[in-house]
């Protein structure tokens, strides 16, 4: 493992070390990936000795959002959404996975894209997405908008709750996204 490298154990923790280095106009430290959606799309198991002496280093794509005009820097997923089961949901991965569910089978967090996920499903179709979203085969579907671009921006109809890498993040009505290719350096 890099000297320097800064363990963290899930992708919330990940993406607070990397705004705090932003802050401070810091580098961006090498992270030893431990736990997280991150970690398991890249294959890792959160095993502290395989970090240490038999570790894979990669180097991945960074999420920036602008939540109102705030930033917020994230490693594996940013979701707004009032309810699962009811209204829209946007998933914006650069990871794979979104604790067990394979929300975006297609992502690949080193490919300088996002997969955005966005839609506003009848029950009866949330329902049977929701059946099908450990396997990732949820998509395609007619009423799943599914893009993959750098950047994107959207305008919500009401303020709506957000969660960064996890965290919630208070309510938004304007989100913005965009991928800086190959920022972060980590270790699984």
């Amino acid at each position: 493992m890099p000297a320097g490298t800064v363990l963290v154990r899930s992708d919330a923790e990940a993406g607070r070390v990397l705004e705090e280095a932003r802050r401070e106009n810091e580098a961006l430290p090498t992270l030893g990936l431990l736990g997280g959606d991150l970690c398991r799309t890249l294959g890792g198991r959160g095993d502290p000795t395989r970090a240490s002496e038999a570790a894979t280093t990669v180097t991945v794509d960074l999420g920036v959002a602008l939540l109102d005009g705030r930033r917020h820097l994230f490693v594996a997923h940013l979701v707004a959404r009032r309810s699962w089961w009811w209204g829209r949901v946007t998933a914006v991965m650069n990871a794979q996975f979104l604790g067990s569910w394979d929300v975006a089978p297609r992502s690949h967090p080193g490919d300088g894209r996002l997969d955005i996920l966005d839609g506003d499903l009848s029950p009866g179709d949330r329902w049977a997405a929701r059946r099908r979203l450990e396997s990732g085969t949820h998509v395609p579907h007619p009423g799943i908008a599914y893009v993959r671009p750098s950047s994107w921006t959207v305008e919500l109809a009401r303020p709506t709750p957000v969660w960064v890498d996890g965290e919630r993040r208070g309510e938004v009505r304007a989100l913005a996204v965009r991928v800086e290719p190959e920022a972060v350096t980590v270790v699984v």
